[in-house]
């Protein structure tokens, strides 16, 4: 049976009401993953869990190793990816507190390695629909269930970090037509595509970034306040989604 890997951002480091299985350490090709995988169960489903910038938060976004935490997804026999993260708005209809399901990335980042044929062989790989859009309907539908605010489709903008956005680039990002910023979706996105793992992205507002006239200026303290306060919610929505998936 194929499994389903759930990766966590900052605020998700496990998952609710689960039958743990085993931790299970990867050495791949490319390095060590974030963490130890967990293997458990919920709703009958086999899953993967995995904490992308570690089990104490100590890994910056561009120090990530993405290209091992997807291979190792696949190597333990998981064929969908829900990937849980932290995002601002630049809309002032996506409000803090909110989710969004993004369709659509922008890549801004510059020190990551995002592909798996980078030496020795040359892959060009289809990216115009960068997420299964089965799993975006499965997602939405299955958030409708819960009482938690949800915005289906959007363009998630992928800065390097970890600083914050100036005002000029996030007037600049709002004048591009984005609609959420964060520091990890694209390069995930990308590698689950080469490794051909069906990818979704939930993504939690925790703020308006600096563009907003009436909100505080962003900082860790109102992301990680806001993200625990989502916490809960993602793990509302997570669990009506594991049950709706084949």
């Amino acid at each position: 049976m194929s499994k389903i890997g759930i990766i966590g951002g900052s605020g998700l480091y496990g998952l609710e009401n689960i039958k743990k299985i085993d931790h299970i350490g990867l050495d791949t090709p490319f390095g060590k993953p974030s963490d130890k995988y967990l293997l458990c169960e919920l709703e009958g489903k086999e899953l993967v869990f995995l904490p992308r910038h570690g089990s104490y938060h100590q890994i910056n976004p561009s120090k990530i190793n993405y290209r091992a935490n997807i291979y190792g997804m696949k190597k333990l026999g998981v064929s969908k990816i829900i990937s849980v993260s932290a995002c601002g708005s630049l809309k002032e209809e996506y409000r803090p507190l909110d989710f969004v399901i993004p369709d659509q990335f922008v890549d801004r980042t510059t020190k990551r390695d995002c592909t798996f044929f980078d030496e020795g062989l040359v892959v060009h790989v289809a990216f115009d629909k960068p997420v299964c859009g089965k799993l975006c309907e499965t997602l939405l539908s299955s958030s409708r269930k819960t009482e938690v605010k949800v915005h289906s489709g959007g363009t998630y903008l992928n800065i390097e970090g970890p600083q914050f956005s100036t005002l000029a680039e996030s007037r600049l990002y709002r004048n591009w037509g984005m609609d959420i910023i964060g520091m990890t979706n694209m390069c995930e996105a990308r590698l689950a595509r080469e490794a051909e793992i069906c990818y979704v992205s939930l993504a939690a507002i925790t703020d308006y970034d600096c563009w907003h006239q009436t909100s505080e200026a962003v900082d860790a303290g109102m992301v990680l306040e806001n993200l625990k306060r989502n916490v809960q919610n993602s793990q509302k929505i997570l669990k009506e989604f594991i049950s709706a998936l084949d």
